[in-house]
Order: structure tokens, then sequence, then C-alpha cells
């Protein structure tokens, strides 16, 4: 019996598994060689992580009042830088339980997490997880493409993970992801995200809102705005993470769990004060460039006094909607149904992403009506318009105005948990403009350039030039009283022809009518116009003009008799700025808008340092404030006695009705309201002038802003009354002097001189 020797299957079985042992080799060898290969040429194409030790994110340019609370800013991106220990624990915690539960333990990789995240996206057959930790996310972030989804990118991203782990410390590496993380809406970092959807500091944030925040580092998707419920389970997710690792307990997931998203969004509109804004926008863009403004950030120290500036903003709304609601309703309202917007039960307008307040004004939604009302949404309240509610139209029935589907404007009168009551409005076809000067520092205090920035960007308190109608006579009266004239001499009222560049003028008064001879501070009180030529005739024209260039007036200034009926076309902030010469005894300080600027850490740029004036001698301006006083208590701008407090002021109207002015002072404070449309043809209506249609806004805005500052005489001004009552005959005498028959009020009708020139009324 033959047998095979066993040496030579015992030497055939080693060289098969020596062979199968050789492939293996050699193939981990080729494995290696190929990824330390790969890993060769991804390292040498890394960026330098020593770029981080002079990163710096870029921040927003901020904004702040003059009490110091932050008002406004400017940015491509949003975001707040953070430091480490501003940082509340909460949001540390929620980050780490959601994003990197080993992030303290780990040296940029967490190997664990990712052989568990393979396994788990084998199993469901696609990518449902990822692995990155806090280190590898800034990594890509900071210098990787975040579209590439490639496995290059995922091996770049891991080694400057490990590189940025070697470099900094944990803290410093949480620090620049929670001021770099995207968290939608344009925010980027926590601190802009809490700013944004709470209305809070990081600081602040509460356990659920810090786990809102956590939850959405993963996505856009997770925006509480876009998809709530999405964000809510996310949100608790973050919760049920942090109490299996022991962050929280029971008893605090519990109330986090079940609480609402509880959102205060504060949308970075800059809508405070727009166009203030916009003009420190302009000049910081101008002055240090825009990536300084929009990049590396500044902080701007302005003037603007918030509660005037709301005040004004309120004034200037109320005022042009009562004023077109004495224009009757004038409907063509835009319709959802028919314009193709949306349906009725899902539209959601731009005006209910904000706040809806009392005394607002804001679009509503008409979701049915019959005789008697109409049902109107607005945001999340219901309202009911009835008869009473819109009774200035002149209709009785809600049908006769509106339909189904239509978007009126409606002023919020009142407000409970889910209703409102309303008033039906519309939207304004006339402008305003408000400018506020703090007399003592020539700080502007509040600014508002039209009805709606977003409509308009056009400031009319800054680049608009209108005719000032009678608010100019204040500078032929400043004139004659430093050239000796006293406020009880008097002068003629009567027909007037005269000759002003070459032609015939033939000025007239507002109410067609002449009083004969009065004193000064009458013709100025009453606004009478052929006495404030007289004036300018015998002082000449170009004085008259130079007294104005004293005042800061930089616009053209023809040298004709008509430019004392304010013929000529002026900024509202210049005029403004004119008047605070009266209660500074004589003195005026360029009106600004910035006390300082710094960079984000804080090194000053530039500080505040307005030019002072020297205009009129101090018993020149106390004069002239005396005679300004009295157009308030018995003249054209009697309305504005209703302020309460010691004030002066002058009314402005053009001929035709195109531009309304009032322009006034207190002690502390001076402000000029100036209405009309931006086409300079088109008249604001008989009868619309600037007692009517301006001094309204004028004396809301001062009611709201003087409230509870203490009520002030102006120094060293003695009341006219009180004033020895010396005077001369200052122009010319009648021809014929008013008898006790025939007296001054009603002269004969005057004779007619073509071609009368454009003057103003009162």
């Amino acid at each position: 019996m033959l047998s095979l020797p066993p040496i030579t299957l015992r030497f055939r079985g080693w060289k098969l598994i020596d062979r199968v042992a050789l492939a293996f080799l050699l193939l981990c060898s080729i494995t290696l060689g190929a990824g330390f290969g790969l890993i060769f040429v991804y390292a040498s194409d890394l960026p330098e992580i020593r770029a981080l030790e002079t990163y710096r994110p870029d921040v927003v340019t901020e904004i702040y009042a003059d009490d110091g609370q932050l008002v406004g800013s400017f940015a491509l991106q949003r975001r707040i830088l953070m430091t480490y220990e501003q940082c509340p624990k909460i949001l540390y915690n929620a980050v780490l339980a959601i994003e990197d539960q080993h992030f303290e333990d780990h040296w940029g990789i967490d190997f664990p997490r990712i052989a568990g995240a393979a396994y788990r996206n084998i199993l469901k057959g696609r990518r449902a997880e990822g692995a990155s930790t806090i280190s590898m996310q800034l990594a890509g972030n900071l210098f990787l493409d975040r579209s590439d989804r490639s496995f290059r990118r995922k091996v770049e991203e891991m080694l400057l993970a490990l590189q940025i782990e070697r470099r900094y410390t944990k803290p410093q590496i949480f620090t620049m992801y929670a001021n770099q993380v995207y968290l939608a809406h344009g925010n980027y970092g926590f601190a802009a995200a809490a700013q944004f959807y709470f209305g809070k500091p990081v600081s602040e944030l509460k356990l659920s809102e810090a786990a809102l925040l956590a939850g959405m580092v993963r996505g856009p998707i997770y925006s509480p705005i876009t998809d709530p419920a999405r964000a809510l389970a996310r949100r608790n997710l973050v919760l049920r993470r942090m109490a299996e690792e022991g962050k929280i307990t029971p008893a605090e997931e519990g109330p986090a769990m079940n609480a609402a998203l509880g959102l205060h969004l504060q949308y970075p509109r800059n809508d405070l004060a727009p166009y203030f804004f916009e003009e420190i926008r302009k000049y910081l863009e101008f002055t240090y460039g825009t990536e300084a403004v929009h990049e590396r950030g500044l902080r701007v120290y302005t003037t603007l006094n918030v509660n005037m500036q709301r005040a004004a903003n309120q004034a200037v709304r109320d005022g042009l909607h009562a004023y077109d609601r004495r224009h009757g309703w004038r409907g063509g309202l835009p319709n959802i149904l028919r314009d193709n917007l949306g349906k009725l039960d899902t539209y959601e307008d731009e005006d209910w992403r904000h706040a809806v307040e009392k005394g607002g004004y804001v679009t509503g939604l008409v979701l049915s009506l019959d005789d008697r009302s109409a049902l109107i949404k607005i945001g999340p309240y219901r309202a009911f318009l009835s008869p009473s509610e819109f009774a200035w139209t002149g209709r009785r029935k809600p049908s006769e105005l509106l339909k189904v589907g239509d978007l009126a404007q409606f002023q919020i009168l009142e407000l409970r948990e889910t209703t409102a009551r309303i008033q039906l409005e519309q939207q304004p076809g006339a402008q305003a403009a408000l400018v506020a000067i703090d007399n003592a520092t020539g700080e502007l205090k509040a600014m508002v350039g039209g009805y709606s920035f977003e409509d308009s960007k056009y400031n009319r308190a800054t680049q608009a030039v209108r005719q000032v109608g009678s608010s100019f006579k204040i500078y032929v009266y400043a004139d004659a009283i430093e050239n000796g004239a006293s406020p009880f001499d008097t002068i003629l009222d009567a027909p007037l022809t005269t000759i002003s560049g070459g032609q015939l003028y033939s000025p007239h008064n507002y109410d067609e009518r002449f009083e004969g001879t009065i004193t000064l501070r009458r013709a100025l009180a009453g606004s009478r116009n052929v006495p404030a030529v007289k004036l300018a005739e015998k002082l000449t024209i170009n004085s008259v003009v130079d007294m104005a260039r004293r005042f800061g007036i930089t616009t053209s200034l023809p040298p004709y008799l008509p430019l004392a009926l304010g013929a000529a076309d002026m900024k509202l902030i210049e005029h403004v700025s004119a008047f605070t010469v009266f209660p500074n005894d004589g003195i005026r300080i360029d009106a600004h808008m910035i006390r300082r600027v710094t960079t984000y850490e804080g090194a000053l740029l530039e500080e505040a340092h307005p030019e002072v004036h020297d205009v009129l001698s101090p018993e020149v301006a106390r004069t002239m404030t005396a005679m300004l006083e009295e157009v308030i208590q018995f003249g054209t701008g009697v309305q504005a006695k209703q302020l309460g407090r010691p004030a002066a002021g002058k009314t402005g109207t053009t001929q035709d009705y195109t531009d309304a002015w009032f322009i006034g002072f207190t002690p502390q404070l001076t402000a000029g309201a100036w209405v009309g449309f931006d086409d300079k043809q088109i008249s604001l209506g008989k009868k619309e002038t600037g007692a009517r249609a301006a001094l309204p806004l004028w004396l809301e805005f001062m009611q709201g802003a003087l409230a509870g500052q203490p009520v002030l005489d102006f120094a060293n001004v003695v009341p006219l009354e009180q004033q020895a009552p010396e005077h001369r005959v200052l122009v010319d005498t009648p021809d014929t002097a008013p008898t006790e028959d025939e007296p001054a009020e009603k002269p004969p009708p005057p004779k007619r001189v073509p071609p009368p020139t454009r003057t103003s009324p009162g």
C-alpha cells in the first residue's frame, strides 16, 4: 500500500499560505502607501493654520443712541462677537450634546463616532448621519468649500482639525466655532442669533432657547421661522441628548420640552430711524471705506434720542394720515385673489413679520364682509371694521369700500390677546419730513425723511430743496432788528407796487386784506406779506441774503424781493438749524449726528467737535425770540399753544399750497416739519397752510419728545407786553389814514398791477 510523503503536502500547503500572506501584505502596503500619498498630497495643499492667529470674522458695524443702547447695524454678515466667558453653560452643553459629545476628550477626530456613523449609514443605505467634530466643522467653515462633499474634503477637514487642536485650546476652538457657525436668516454666531430670534444677549438665554439654537447648527432647514415644527422636534432632540449626557436633570428637561418656541424676532431693518441711519452709512463709507463699515466693523455713537425718534415717526405718520383723510377715499386697493398674490387662509404680509403695536399703521387682509362690518386679518389678530371706523370716507357700508381679498391699511387703536380694534386708513399720497436739534449742543435728536423708507430712500430732510414760504421772514426781521428796528416800530400794511428784477412786483397778503399801520411784532405774528417786502426793500435784499448766509443757509438765494416771502428753495435741516440761533442767544452750533466713532475693539477714530458760529448779538436773538413767541400766542401758530410750555416758531406756506412748514423751538429743543408732494407742481389743496398741514406734526412730536422734561422759560427774554412800547414809523404812512368809519382792517380793494409774481401766504 502506497502513501504520499507527508512532507510534500506540508510544503505545498505552506506555499499557498505564503502566497496569500504576501498578497495581503502587498495590498496593505499599496493601500497604506496610497493613503499616505493622498494624505501627503492633500496636506501639501492645506491652508496655513497660522492664519487663525490674525483671523477675525466679519462683524457688524454697531450704531448706538445717545443713551448708549444699540439701535442699528450695518453688515454683510450679521455677526456679534462673543467671548468664551459670555457663553452660558447651557448653550455650551447643548452644542456639545448634539454636535460633539467627546469634544473635551478627543484630539480633533472622534474615531468611535466615525465608526458608529459609518455603520449606521451602511445599514440605512444612505448618508443619514455625520461624524464631524466641532474642530472639523470649524476647519471646514473657515478654510474649505462648504458645498464640496467629496472624500478629499473630508480628509482635509480631519487634517486641519488635528492642526487646530495642536495649536489652540478647547475654549479657543469653541469660541471661534461659536462666532463662525451659520444659524439661518443672515445670522452668524450664537450671539447674533440670540439677538435676532429672542431679542436678548446670548448670556441671557434660557435652556429651551439655547437648545433651539444648538439644533439649528445642522442647517437652515431647522429655522423656527420657515419650519417651526421641524425646529421644535430638533430642539427637543437636543434636550433629550442633554438629559442622556447628564447635563440637565429630568426636572429641567420636562418644562423645556413643553415650552413654546418663544420667538421674539428682531429683524435687522434699522427701522427705528432708517433715514438717520442711511445718512450715517453714507458718511462712514465715504470716510472709512465700505470694507471697514461692512466687514471689519465699527462702533458709532450717535446723537439720536430713541424717545424723540419714536415720537417723530408717529407724528409724521399721524399727520400725513390726517391730511389724507381730509381729502377723501381714493380706493384702488390691491387684491390677492384678483392679482394672484395668494390664498385667504395662507397669505402672509411682510408687515406681519414685525411687531404689531397700538397706534401703528399696518396692512390688513379682508377675509369677509357684509353691509354692517368686515372681518380683517392682521397677522395673528382679527378685527371687525364697523361704520364708525371708516366714517371719514363718507360711506356707510364696508361693501362700498372693500372686497374680499383686498389689502388695505389700518391704524391699530387697541390690541387684545387675539383681537384688535382698528380704523380704516389709506397710503398717503403726500410726503413729510421732520428734524429735531438740541439747542445747547447742535445734536440731531430725530430725523424722518419721508413716510416710508422702504418705499422711498429719498431723504426729504437733507436732500430736498423746497420753497419755505413765510418761514423765511425770520431772516428779514432779524436783519431789521439788528439794524436798529424795534418790535414796536410801525409799518404800513397797504397795497404796494414796486420793481424787482426789472419787473413790476405787487405782493398780496394771504387774506387779501390790509391792516394799515401796524407794528413789526403784529406784522410778524400775523405773517403779513406786504410789511415783510417793505422791510426787505428798505434793508436791501442783498442785506437779507447776507443775513440768511450767516444763519447757515447754503442753497441758492436769488436777490429779488419775492425772496422776503420765501420764494427760494431751502433744505429742512439747514432751516431748522438756523432757528436754533434764537434760543441760543445768537449762537449757532453746527448740526451733527455723530458723537464719536471707534473700531470694533474700541480704538477712537473720531470725536465730534462741532463749529460754533456767532450769528446775532444776544439782544437781537432775545428780541426775535419774544416776537416769535407771539406767533404762537396770538398769531398764525396759535394752535401750538396746546404744547403748554414756552415756545416760539413760524409758519410757512407757498402761494399754490405746494409746501407747508412749521419750525418752532422751546428753550431745550428746535424742530421743524415740512409737508408736500414730491412733485412740486402738485398742490396740497386749498387752505392747507403751514398751520393746518405742518404744525400738527410739530405739535404732536414736541408733546412726545418733551414729555417728562421740566418746563423752562427762555432765559433773559422779556415778553414784549412787558417792554416800553416806544416806537417810530419805520417805512411809510398811509396816504389817507384810516378813520373810525373806515378801519384799517377793511381798506378799499387794491389796484391790480400785472404780473403778480409767486408770493407766500402766511
